[in-house]
Order: structure tokens, then sequence, then C-alpha cells
């Protein structure tokens, strides 16, 4: 019988100060664990456009959820407690900030208008998306999106005990 686990000298990620440390059965799974993360940084995204529209208001700390989203997906799925888990869940919370920040930017232009969020997805396309989307950013979305990509980091990986 063939042994058909990968073997690995990555080391899991030793708990931080204040967290809580919890055990996880079962193998690592990255291959799930990516599409994963992308599938709830774009529901995340899509939700955040969603209260957007019918709020009227974009606020910021929504991306803090969108990051922890995409890190609790990658680590509900993947069960990982290596560090490539924890670098998934950063680069999909930042994905998902990035496309709710331009959903929402799209969000308010259709609501001020009087038209649906459809409809101005599908004026502006993708390239006028990115346009608005550049033109209405500002450095406190730069910075709700760094503390979304510490949370997709902390959130993606089961900390492991020292000793």
């Amino acid at each position: 019988m063939t042994d058909d686990r990968i073997a690995t000298t990555e080391q899991p990620l030793p708990p931080e100060a204040g967290d809580a440390v919890d055990t996880v059965e079962g193998p690592q799974n990255f291959a799930l664990a990516v599409p994963a993360g992308i599938a709830a940084a774009i529901v995340g995204a899509a939700l955040w456009a969603v209260f957007t529209y019918a709020t009227g208001m974009e606020l910021g700390l929504i991306a803090i959820a969108v990051g922890a989203l995409a890190g609790l997906a990658v680590r509900a799925v993947g069960k990982g407690r290596e560090t490539r888990f924890a670098i998934l869940g950063a680069v999909c919370a930042a994905f998902g900030c990035v496309l709710g920040m331009a959903l929402s930017d799209v969000a308010i232009l259709a609501k001020l208008e009087g038209v649906s969020l459809f409809s101005a997805l599908g004026t502006l396309g993708v390239g006028g998306t990115v346009s608005l989307a550049v033109e209405a950013g500002d450095a406190m979305e730069l910075l709700f999106v760094a503390i979304a990509v510490w949370e997709g980091w902390k959130f993606a990986v089961h900390r492991t005990p020292k000793g």
C-alpha cells in the first residue's frame, strides 16, 4: 500500500498571545481552501454592495467583516495549519475588499442616478467600474483593506499548541 500524503517541511504557525488554540482533525486541503476563500470574498463583496445600495452608505467596517469571512472560509474548508493558508486568507481578504469597495462605489452611483445596481454595472462595465473606484478611493479605504488583510491572515489558520 502506498502513502498518498505529501510531506511538507513547512512548520505550523504557533499560537499568538491571547489566541485560543483550537484543534482540528482531518488532513489539510489547500486545493479546496482556494475556491472557498475566493467564493467567500465574492459573496462578502456582493453583500457589501447590496448593503450600500439599500442604505446609501458605504461603511468601511464591512471591509473588516469581508476579510474575516474570507479567512474563516479558508480555515473551515482547508483545515490549514501552515503559513500558506494564512497567505491565502490575506490575499482573498484583499480581493474581497477591493471588489467590495468597487461595487459599493457603483452602488452609490446607481442610487444617485436612480437606477438599479445591475443597470449601473452594465453601463459602466469593468473599465468604468475600475475607473470609478480609483477616483473614489482614499487613504481611509487603504487602512480598512490593511485591517481586513490582517483579519484574513489571522482567521485562515488553525493555531497549534507549542510544545
